[in-house]
């Protein structure tokens, strides 16, 4: 006899929940206490999830301190966690809470609002969706997302939601301005030209993404954000006091604790590829938030601008006794390759790799 399981077309659940414009927040609204098939993870994933984290801080960086001082702390981290937070980085606290309140505040309006921007292409530079890779991931995660182009120019203002478009202007300055120094002291650490990552235009195409974790009525068989690597240059973290972000360090999984006014980063994985391996882009996932209160967080992720060039590892960290450990690529077909893959693992470093 056939069961309810023969019956469950997923293709046709999440292509109606996607055109039903309401997120996972209007689930949650609606009062459903178990989550739909289509967004329950793999077993191998649901144990992997049990595993209990290991007691290890992430480094925290003072901006503040002497240059020299904070270049070798900001290599040191980017060579051995691929992940650091750093404080006294010069925006101010009350910025940043701002930044997360309107977030929130668009998250939290009413349905019928927050669906004049769902849409799953860019042509605005704002568009607002659940999981982007929906139609091509094993299994939804449990997140909205909204999206918005920071740079090269910022869209126009009247695409932007109004509840959070004073916040995205100044959040852009300051992401641009943060990103530079950050790229001139990772530049320095590689022993390199601050100005070296600049040069290569990657500061210059900025993406941020806001995201919404509602609470989850069964955290346990879900998650935030699957396992994977960002595929940019750099990213910029921007967390509430939530938590759940974790990440691989040494085959074992680490809590990356909130640290108030405090901001994460990461290295992505064209500056694993452009370091040659000295820097390295480490898998990070998001716990399904078991809170009652929802998690917000905002990233800033930095990618060259220059889609036909070619990229590979800086000629100035290569020789004879370290030759190149990645063939070059050009930068629209590795980002093509990325968005047509699910957010499941590292891939694009494996499949560049010499």
């Amino acid at each position: 006899m056939a069961t309810a399981e023969n019956h469950y077309d997923r293709a046709e659940e999440v292509k109606r929940f996607d055109a039903l414009k309401m997120g996972v927040k209007g689930l949650v609204d609606s009062g459903l206490t178990t989550i739909p098939p289509f967004f329950i993870h793999p077993p191998q994933t649901l144990s992997d999830l049990k595993t209990k984290p290991k007691s290890v801080l992430i480094p925290t960086i003072d901006l503040s301190a002497p240059r020299s001082t904070v270049v070798d702390q900001v290599a040191a981290a980017s060579r051995s966690f691929g992940f650091f937070q750093i404080v006294n980085h010069g925006i101010p606290v009350q910025v940043l809470d701002r930044m997360i309140g309107s977030i929130r505040a668009f998250h939290e309006l009413p349905t019928d609002v927050k669906a004049k921007f769902y849409i799953r292409d860019m042509a605005t530079g704002v568009n607002f969706i659940s999981n982007i890779d929906l139609f091509h991931s094993k299994a939804a995660s449990w997140r909205d997302t909204l999206q918005v182009k920071l740079g090269p120019t910022l869209p126009a203002l009247e695409n932007i939601p109004e509840v959070c478009r004073d916040e995205m202007v100044q959040w852009s300055k300051h992401s641009e301005a943060l990103g530079e120094r950050l790229m001139g002291l990772l530049s320095e650490g590689l022993g390199l030209d601050t100005d070296r990552l600049k040069s290569t235009t990657c500061l210059n195409a900025r993406m941020m993404v806001g995201h919404y974790y509602p609470c989850c009525p069964q955290p346990d068989l879900t998650v935030g954000i699957g396992s994977h690597t960002d595929p940019g240059v750099l990213t910029v973290l921007l967390q509430d006091h939530i938590g759940g972000l974790q990440i691989k360090h040494e085959g074992d999984w680490v809590d990356v604790k909130p640290v108030h006014g405090a901001l994460v980063i990461n290295i992505a994985d064209i500056l694993q590829i452009l370091s040659n391996d000295e820097y390295t882009s480490v898998e990070h996932r998001v716990l399904a938030n078991s809170s009652k209160e929802p998690r917000v967080s905002i990233a800033v992720f930095y990618n060259p601008s220059a889609r036909e060039a070619l990229y590979g590892p800086f000629s100035e960290l290569t020789s004879p006794e370290k030759p190149p450990r990645y063939r070059q690529f050009i930068h629209h077909d590795y980002m093509r390759r990325f968005f047509t893959k699910e957010l499941d693992g590292k891939t694009l470093t494996d499949y560049y790799r010499i």
